[in-house]
């Protein structure tokens, strides 16, 4: 079954700074109740966020620098009032470039579940693995 993910606000910026080609460099939580899912971050962790509009908020990076880690994504079905499906994490690597990457997970056998868009600071793509999983690859704009 392909999950699909509905991001009110996809702003990924800048994710951690330190942006190694084809490697993992953030991790989305699709999350029920953004307050709630912050307050246990918090609390749990010592995790600090940025809000993007109501939908999404970004977990900032644990050492001080600029960037984030991650993010929280307010789930779709949370507004159709269904919480019985858990959508795994999103998992995004960084390309230098995505024309490439994406050309390479499509002859890997790779199913685009989210062709190429673009959004503030950069373009991404979503695909599934052969296992099902579903992961993100971003580039920074201008790349």
């Amino acid at each position: 079954m392909l999950l699909t993910r509905c991001l009110i606000s996809t702003l990924v910026f800048s994710m951690n700074g330190r942006n190694t080609h084809h490697g993992i460099d953030y991790i989305e939580f699709t999350v029920h109740d953004l307050a709630v899912a912050k307050n246990f971050y918090a609390s749990a962790f010592g995790w600090k966020f940025t809000d993007f509009g109501s939908g999404y908020s970004g977990i900032h990076r644990m050492d001080g620098s600029d960037g984030e880690m991650g993010g929280l994504a307010l789930d779709e079905k949370t507004t159709c009032g269904s919480r019985n499906t858990t959508v795994p994490p999103l998992v995004v690597l960084y390309s230098s470039d995505l024309e490439a990457s994406l050309s390479k997970v499509k002859d890997a056998g790779g199913n685009i579940t989210k062709e190429m868009f673009s959004f503030p600071g950069g373009q991404r793509f979503e695909f599934t693995d052969p296992s099902g999983n579903t992961l993100a690859v971003w580039t920074k704009n201008g790349y």
